[in-house]
């Protein structure tokens, strides 16, 4: 594949490639079953405070 070839490519797919990444990411993130992991790290910068 040349350079432009490629270039074309990039500019015609990367894009929608990369939305469709982030979307799966963001819907992972709120998935029902990682509820208790986002809340812990969330509030995770607070447990040494309050043990001391």
């Amino acid at each position: 594949m040349s350079y432009d070839s490629m270039r074309h490519l990039a500019d015609s797919w990367g894009l929608v490639i990369m939305v469709g990444v982030f979307a799966v990411l963001i819907g992972w993130a709120f998935l029902p079953r990682n509820r208790e992991a986002n809340r812990h790290a969330a509030t995770s910068i607070f447990d040494e405070a309050d043990n001391g």
